[in-house]
């Protein structure tokens, strides 16, 4: 089970990263810089398996939500840098929501509680069905509207299973 912990600001910048030792890898890696409201800084290291959720492309200036493993050992420099597990470029249209849901959907943080109906689609990372209950998994969640209730609760448009 991934410990998702999250970052939020604008992309100030992204460069390419040099990993590997002969260049084979060059272009396959970026780092982007992000900057929240507070002024902290914060790296990505984006690779070719970080799931952008709605396939966007992302520039400097757009607001961003990264997430990462808070529980992966990471170099202590600053500004910190993460390896980017998803990145979610901000929509006015939906919401994302990834965390672990319990058996009851209920997110580990508590917040968000899910009424999944017979038509939400429920996919893997491929994009393939899951045909399981995906109760007690990590997922991504894309929602729209949600009560005032806590936890929250929604009816999501799509369910991404983190295997």
């Amino acid at each position: 089970m991934v410990n998702f912990k999250s970052f939020q600001g604008t992309v100030t910048q992204i460069n390419d990263s040099t990993i590997g030792r002969n260049g084979d890898g060059a272009g396959c890696h970026k780092v982007m810089t992000i900057r929240d409201r507070q002024g902290d800084t914060v790296n990505f290291i984006v690779s070719p398996t970080t799931f952008f959720v709605f396939h966007d492309i992302v520039q400097p200036g757009d607001v961003i939500t990264g997430y990462y493993d808070g529980d992966a050992p990471v170099p202590l420099i600053f500004p910190p840098q993460y390896p980017a597990l998803i990145i979610v470029k901000e929509n006015n249209f939906v919401n994302v929501k990834v965390d672990f849901f319990n058996h009851q959907f209920v997110s580990r943080d508590g917040q968000l509680r899910l009424n999944l109906s017979p038509g939400t689609p429920v996919i893997l990372r491929n994009w393939q069905p899951f045909t399981q209950n995906p109760a007690n998994h990590n997922l991504i969640v894309v929602y729209g509207t949600s009560t005032r209730s806590i936890p929250a609760q929604t009816t999501p448009f799509e369910v991404i299973v983190w295997c």
